[in-house]
């Protein structure tokens, strides 16, 4: 009798432990789940940590190379001239600076920290955009509107330069305020009426940021082409964008 007790308690014992051992197999992923899932999950977790990792420092590269802003505007331009002037190949940038307005009023901008830019306005084909970038750490003051006068380039006196008529009647602030990495804007309009008898001679802008307080030496000249006519121009003040611009120079019914 205790053989036969034996053998079963061996027998039974070599049932649980096969059991035991199907569901260890099963557990382990024997038929291809289970566990081994597990280390394809891991890895695109790992590839997706990695890849949102690329992806901000990307971004990051990008946001470095943003230029400086237009004031805002809205509206497409694009250079016909190819031409840019700058008073500094810096970047600027606003840590630690004076951004205020109050502090624009008395300090006026310096040439080493503007960029300039001449270029057609989008749509129109006798209007000029002059965009004077503020490229410095602090905000800064500029005069009313640019200091323009057109003419030759190969003159040697330009004495009989033309320049355009700019808005009446100013007063208010003592400067127009650039804050670091903004843009003041002005437009002339070469040739408003589009009437006959255009002076064909003129082939050259020539721009003085802030005619009240940059000596004439710092005066930049932009090439207009072969092709312009210029008339009874008119040059608008500075402004934040191109359409506040356009909308002064309108206004324009004096001589600077």
């Amino acid at each position: 009798m205790r053989t036969i007790h034996s053998r079963k308690r061996t027998a039974a014992l070599g049932a649980a432990v096969t059991t035991v051992l199907a569901l260890a197999l099963t557990a382990c992923g024997g038929d291809g789940g289970g566990t081994k899932s597990a280390g394809p999950a891991d890895n695109a977790a790992k590839s997706a940590a990695s890849a949102g990792a690329s992806q901000q420092s990307g971004s990051g590269s990008d946001d470095s190379s943003d230029t400086a802003t237009t004031g805002g505007s809205a509206e497409k331009v694009t250079s016909s001239t190819g031409t840019s002037k700058s008073g500094a190949a810096k970047a600027g940038t606003t840590t630690g600076g004076n951004t205020s307005d109050s502090y624009a009023y008395k300090h006026p901008c310096k040439s080493d920290d503007l960029s300039v830019r001449v270029y057609a306005r989008e749509g129109s084909a006798t209007q000029q955009v002059i965009e004077v970038n503020n490229t410095g750490a602090n905000a800064c003051g500029l005069s009313y509107f640019p200091r323009v006068s057109l003419g030759s380039e190969s003159a040697q006196d330009h004495s009989g330069d033309v320049t355009p008529l700019v808005p009446s009647g100013l007063g208010g602030a003592p400067a127009y305020p650039v804050k670091p990495k903004t843009a003041a804007i002005a437009v002339i309009d070469l040739n408003p009426s589009g009437a006959d008898g255009a002076l064909t001679w003129i082939n050259e802008l020539n721009v003085l940021a802030d005619g009240d307080h940059m000596p004439n030496a710092e005066q930049l000249n932009f090439p207009l082409g072969p092709d312009v006519k210029v008339l009874d121009p008119k040059l608008g003040l500075y402004s934040g964008s191109i359409a506040d611009a356009v909308s002064s120079m309108k206004q324009a019914d004096s001589k600077s």
